[in-house]
């Protein structure tokens, strides 16, 4: 009976021991999403300056090194120098001068990746609306902060 109550007490203390190993664990993986907010709202504070200023570095400077672009109808752009293409392209050809996101909800725990969902308008060099739409942007904590990795969008208006 000794042997049953003493190896009865051995397993509670393991049990307890194991149980508060795994309450550590989730509490260091657990990062503050508030700090991805954060960093979000400064990115797409001055994203648009890159257009106003004519200035792809700041544009460019929005992604990670390994982030891709999901284009509507067009296919997906890879990497710093497809965002550098993509940025001429919305410069030369479509006339974008500015815009503003405007985030609806930022999901996620804040350790390595978070999703952005919302809105964003674009303007022309008159600050007039050009094109609306919605957005779901993967952001991937990086060395040099928070960055977009996937960036996916696509305009409320009809095609033509």
């Amino acid at each position: 009976m000794k042997n049953y109550v003493l190896g009865t007490i051995l397993k509670l203390i393991l049990f307890a021991i194991v149980l508060n190993s795994c309450n550590s664990t989730s509490k260091k993986e657990t990062a503050n999403l508030d700090e991805a907010k954060k960093a979000i709202k400064a990115s797409n504070a001055i994203y648009f300056d890159s257009f106003k200023n004519n200035d792809p570095s700041i544009f460019i400077e929005r992604y990670a090194d390994d982030a891709s672009i999901l284009l509507p109808n067009a296919p997906q752009i890879y990497g710093k120098e497809g965002a550098a293409k993509f940025f001429r392209k919305a410069y030369d050809e479509y006339g974008l001068r500015g815009g503003k996101f405007i985030t609806t909800a930022v999901y996620g725990d804040g350790v390595e990746y978070v999703t952005e969902e919302g809105l964003w308008q674009s303007l022309n060099s008159k600050g007039e609306l050009m094109d609306d739409g919605k957005f779901l942007v993967l952001w991937k904590k990086t060395p040099k902060g928070w960055k977009m990795f996937r960036d996916s969008f696509s305009s409320n208006r009809e095609a033509k």
